[in-house]
């Protein structure tokens, strides 16, 4: 994020990159909307209304249904809000609907592979466009590398940070966040799912967020572990890092859309900073990644904010093994400071391994003295990275923007093997490289036309 988003339309779909007052279309849910729903605990009024506004702050737990969210929504005082597998919630257009999760409260969203939870725009099938509600928002008491305890961005007015490595801020699994992503301010957005300060007792698995307004995944500080997550036709960042995540993530995918990104500002498969200020404070920023797969625009004709695979900057540090970058416009992996490339190439605290490497321009990219990108690219292919200059030859059945793709390497793949965890714990070992070997655990539960659903 970090940027000002512009009011420039972008795709064929009208597609926006800026927050708009639009006529409120959303679907009308079963219930009487309210009328005579004002009585009863909090949990009766939103059974009985089919509407999920205002605090909550005793615990509901919502049955299977489709419900409405209706402006910015608080979970607080230590309360959990339940969604039962298979719900939907569709966010209200006028108000942007926004879901905040409290320190010390719960989103309990634990779906099935045949029967997700769904949060999505309100708007009617083929009318939706990215920004139509705001996103959810996870806060957790997790250490960050702020001096203070932080407010997160987004104009929600909740602070995120604390010293409980293992906090716990629910479960989100099998879930989808839709047409999401909001600014509330210049350089103050609600990505798709935002996660300040989440510890490692939280759980997040199998999510995809799609043709999300900002950001799809935004992490900043915590030690929350995730993994199957999917970003889809991001307008800004796939996977932002901040403020001194340091979790893992393994299996997850990006895949962008070539017409559409924010007009304001670059998108990459990655982007990761220490802070803002690109200071040393402790703790650093050091994701350690393994198994995704980061698919460009591949398109000569790709909207020209397109950026980069990874772009690692400002002191952040970081671990990217057993990995599949291709097909983006200007950049594969990127380092922007001196202490990042430093921490890189001459301290090895940061770890660039065994990963499948190709961009149409500059595979390897670096502006510090430190070294060049020759000298990167020496390292990372000693390193057991393999550099393309043909995206063919990588192999994948057909990993490009469409409506049915499918990431999964062919017969004979270079990603079928490579893959190497020495001295990587708390990740599963495979033999492969990218967020796929044989099986495609997005089936079944994910949706690459989100625009057509009916909901």
């Amino acid at each position: 994020m970090k940027k000002v988003l512009s009011a420039l339309v972008v795709s064929s779909l009208l597609f926006t990159a800026c927050v708009k007052v639009e006529i409120d279309d959303s679907t009308t849910n079963n219930g009487n909307g309210g009328s005579g729903c004002s009585d009863g605990t909090k949990q009766e009024q939103i059974i009985c209304s089919k509407i999920i506004t205002g605090q909550i702050s005793e615990d509901v737990v919502l049955p299977k249904g489709k419900y409405t969210l209706k402006g910015y929504v608080y979970v607080t005082n230590r309360a959990s809000l339940t969604i039962a597998a298979g719900s939907v919630i569709v966010g209200d257009t006028i108000s942007k609907g926004a879901l905040i999760i409290e320190r010390n409260s719960r989103l309990i969203a634990d779906g099935t592979q045949t029967e997700p939870i769904v949060f999505t725009s309100g708007r009617k099938p083929g009318s939706r466009i990215p920004g139509d509600w705001g996103g959810i928002i996870l806060l957790g008491n997790a250490p960050t590398n702020h001096p203070t305890t932080p407010t997160i961005e987004g104009g929600v007015n909740a602070q995120y940070g604390g010293s409980i490595a293992a906090d716990n801020s629910g479960i989100l699994r099998y879930v989808r966040i839709e047409f999401a992503g909001i600014a509330s301010d210049p350089g103050s957005e609600i990505n798709g799912l935002t996660c300040g300060g989440v510890g490692s007792g939280t759980i997040l698995e199998n999510i995809q967020v799609s043709f999300g307004n900002d950001d799809a995944y935004e992490f900043f500080g915590g030690t929350v572990n995730a993994k199957n997550i999917v970003a889809l036709a991001t307008a800004d960042d796939d996977f932002d890092f901040d403020n001194g995540y340091v979790g893992r993530i393994q299996f997850a995918v990006s895949m962008r859309k070539p017409d559409f990104v924010d007009p304001g500002d670059a998108g990459n498969g990655i982007e990761c900073d220490n802070n803002a200020g690109g200071t040393t404070a402790t703790p650093r920023t050091r994701p350690q990644l393994s198994n995704f797969t980061i698919i460009g625009p591949n398109s000569a004709t790709a909207a020209a904010n397109h950026n980069y695979s990874n772009r690692w900057r400002r002191a952040t540090q970081f671990v990217l093994r057993n990995s599949i970058l291709m097909g983006h416009p200007d950049a594969g992996f990127s380092m922007e400071s001196d202490e990042t490339v430093t921490d890189y190439y001459v301290n090895n605290i940061s770890e660039f391994k065994n990963n499948l490497v190709h961009a149409e321009t500059n595979p390897y990219r670096s502006n510090s003295t430190v070294a060049t990108a020759a000298q990167i690219k020496t390292k990372a292919e000693a390193d057991g990275c393999i550099t393309y200059t043909n995206i063919n030859d990588i192999q994948l059945e057909a990993p490009f923007y469409s409506t049915n793709p499918n990431f999964l390497p062919k017969t004979g793949s270079p990603a079928l093997a490579g893959a190497s965890f020495t001295g990587m714990t708390g990740f599963t070992s495979t033999t492969y490289r990218g967020a796929f070997g044989t099986t495609n655990w997005a089936a079944g539960w994910t949706n690459w036309d989100p625009q057509n659903a009916a909901y």
